[in-house]
């Protein structure tokens, strides 16, 4: 039976919330209504929609388990948020940052960048120890500056224990720094007990939201910490007072929004969340797990297919990727697209990444599919 929220196509069936999710019902009526009061009224309704603002940073805070809504900046996305991080500290030549070397571009890129700073970028391989968290720690040295990681790599669904890393990091003086758009709206994530300085990600994943607007969280200690590299009226201390001269960086994470807000996409990604934080991050990672272990024992089961993401037996995410024994990846991903199966190419094969309002019933019906090919 479907979920009241997401009125999909009987055409479709979307495994795909990894990549870009589909919205719930009444994050299109937030829209609609949004774009109705704009096309009647103009900016009449602006104070509602700075309300509508503030609510968004306050479910954004509850989500991450953040102290203050205050740590909260809204972003464009996850690159902007990485990016401020890698341009804001001021680095020494010698200082290394580590990581792995299965992150998505985002959380790559940055880093890599800084070579002409005289940074240097370590990627471990995650497999190469008794754990992941291992093979990270087997690269820190006295240079080591920043550990930066997925919280769920994207291309195998392998979930790091951020509460090991962030203690690691805080014994040694380490900034730790967490991608988390394969986490938030999937698995319930608590900045504090991983004692993470930055958390950054996508609103349009697991969180349900628009494409185009994203969270930054940051401690009070590790924002000051960084040089800001885009100015604006926004982030000014007296935000409204647009004659006030000198000016004052603002004191809360909102130093990183440079300009004006994105409205349309505030009104949407607050609707979404509505929805996750109605039903409770317990039941969603719930959900999410009972129908990836679900897909998980289904792939393994079936001698035409080879399992490829990991049979956790510690921590477990919503990504389960796969490929046939027999079957180019291409081709069966092309068979499945075409037959409305909405997934990823990714990590080697096929990835599902099933949410809480898949049923069992949708991943029999994929499944079926594929063993229908023979």
């Amino acid at each position: 039976m479907k979920h009241p929220e997401f009125p999909l196509s009987d055409a479709l069936i979307y495994l795909n919330h990894a990549a870009v999710a589909p919205w719930p019902k009444r994050t299109g009526a937030a829209v609609i209504k949004f774009a109705e009061q704009n096309t009647g009224y103009g900016s009449h309704f602006y104070p509602d929609w700075l309300n509508k603002e503030a609510e968004l940073r306050n479910q954004l805070q509850a989500l991450l388990n953040a102290p203050s809504a205050d740590d909260i900046a809204l972003v464009k996305n996850t690159s902007e948020a990485l990016s401020f991080v890698a341009y804001g500290l001021a680095w020494q030549l010698g200082d290394n940052i580590v990581s792995s070397n299965e992150e998505f571009p985002s959380n790559r890129l940055p880093w890599e960048s800084l070579v002409d700073q005289g940074v240097a970028f370590r990627q471990a391989d995650l497999n190469s120890a008794d754990s992941p968290e291992d093979a990270l720690f087997a690269l820190v040295d006295a240079n080591t500056r920043l550990l930066t990681i997925s919280s769920i790599q994207f291309a195998s669904g392998l979930r790091m224990d951020l509460e090991r890393i962030g203690e690691f990091c805080k014994r040694r003086g380490i900034l730790f720094c967490i991608d988390a758009i394969q986490s938030l709206g999937a698995v319930q994530f608590d900045v504090q007990a991983y004692q993470a300085d930055f958390v950054m990600a996508d609103g349009h994943k697991w969180m349900f939201g628009p494409e185009g607007l994203g969270v930054f969280y940051t401690t009070p200690e590790a924002r000051d910490k960084l040089k800001l590299t885009q100015y604006g009226w926004h982030m000014m201390k007296d935000t409204h007072n647009y004659e006030n001269k000198p000016w004052d960086v603002h004191p809360t994470a909102r130093r990183f929004e440079c300009g004006s807000p994105n409205m349309l996409g505030i009104h949407a990604f607050s609707a979404s969340l509505s929805l996750l934080l109605e039903t409770g991050m317990a039941a969603v990672e719930a959900l999410v797990i009972e129908k990836s272990d679900y897909l998980r024992e289904a792939v393994d089961s079936d001698g035409r297919l080879l399992l490829l993401s990991a049979k956790q037996n510690r921590l477990q995410s919503g990504i389960v990727v796969f490929k046939h024994r027999m079957l180019a990846n291409g081709a069966l991903y092309q068979y499945l697209q075409d037959n409305g199966v909405v997934c990823a190419l990714r990590g080697g094969g096929i990835r599902f990444s099933p949410h809480f309002y898949n049923t069992v019933e949708e991943i029999d019906r994929a499944l079926a599919l594929i063993a229908a090919l023979g």
